[in-house]
């Protein structure tokens, strides 16, 4: 404040005060002086090496590349991720469904594909720095049977690109609600029957509260993801097929993909002893490999009253899943 009034007096009364040096600096011309000074000490600064350091602004460092980091569901974060050649990105395709349909076997019949990068588990969310790393031309892929049937599934996928691509693997909804039941009771040998979880009242009616029943009701399920995605997006593999001919379901959706054929019928060999394909050899592998333990499992008996009754209740669904689909799928 003592410098603004000092300047200020002296611009009242320059002309009084007579010469001097003081006065000098207060005439008239003093603003025009000390402007030249302040720009011809800028412009020297401004040359290379001119400045000393303490004039010169400080320019920040850029920050460091934080690294991918695996965020779990609602956002929360997670470890960094270890770096590597390629890079993660969203995946192209999706294995979306459905639960004992043959979702595992088509994952690793596909691994097979030098083209494919895949992960191993089942994330059931999206997250980049969970997927495998690819180099330009790879397919990144994803398998979480869960999605097809779970709502909000179809809107999270539209989101994340609405160019996926989306693989449902299906079977005759009656096998695989039994196959559903011999795995959970594989892990809870108290449940209680198939009969009595599938029905209500004895024989009375289906009970579709029951996710192993729910699950088949394909139609349904296809409604809700075809209000986001056209029906051109997605390929129905049988999963009947990948059992009888492995090759020929694996080359359709090498076609679907956009991939060579290179996984063809050299790469299986039928187990009898398991009832299903396996691998001749593995990728990076030197053997043979079959699915493990928990593929293959015998089915518990079922009386035919139960699954006749089940047939009938699917049958009007299943017909309208193979209108919607344009294929027939010989469950009925």
């Amino acid at each position: 404040m003592a410098g603004s009034g000092g300047l200020g007096g002296g611009a009242g009364g320059g002309q009084g005060a007579g010469a001097g040096q003081g006065a000098a600096l207060r005439g008239p011309r003093a603003p025009l002086l000390l402007a030249a000074l302040v720009l011809g000490a800028y412009c020297l600064c401004a040359l290379p090496g001119r400045c000393p350091p303490a004039a010169r602004a400080p320019v920040p460092a850029p920050a460091p590349a934080e690294p991918l980091r695996a965020v779990g569901p609602r956002g929360a974060p997670g470890l960094p991720v270890a770096s590597g050649p390629g890079r993660r990105r969203f995946p192209q395709a999706l294995i979306v469904g459905v639960k004992k349909g043959g979702t595992r076997a088509l994952l690793e019949f596909l691994r097979l594909h030098p083209d494919v990068r895949a992960l191993g588990s089942e994330p059931h969310f999206f997250d980049r720095s969970l997927m495998p790393r690819t180099l330009d031309g790879q397919i990144t892929l994803e398998k979480t049977p869960s999605y097809f049937v779970t709502r909000e599934a179809p809107g999270r996928i539209h989101g994340m690109s609405p160019d996926t691509k989306l693989i449902v693997v299906v079977r005759n909804p009656v096998t695989r609600a039994i196959s559903d039941y011999a795995q959970t009771l594989s892990k809870t040998p108290g449940l209680p029957s198939f009969r009595a979880l599938a029905f209500r009242h004895g024989l009375g009616p289906v009970d579709t509260a029951w996710s192993a029943v729910r699950i088949g009701l394909y139609a349904q399920h296809l409604t809700n993801w075809l209000r986001l995605f056209p029906l051109s997006r997605f390929l129905f593999v049988s999963g009947e097929r990948l059992v009888s001919d492995p090759a020929g379901e694996v080359g359709r959706v090498q076609d679907f993909l956009g991939l060579k054929r290179v996984v063809t019928d050299k790469h299986f060999y039928f187990n009898a002893t398991k009832g299903f394909p396996c691998l001749k050899k593995a990728q990076g592998g030197s053997r043979p490999r079959c699915l493990g333990k928990s593929k293959g499992r015998p089915h518990p008996r079922v009386p035919e009253a139960v699954v006749r009754r089940l047939r009938d209740f699917y049958r009007p669904f299943n017909r309208r899943f193979y209108q919607m689909t344009g294929q027939d799928f010989g469950w009925d």
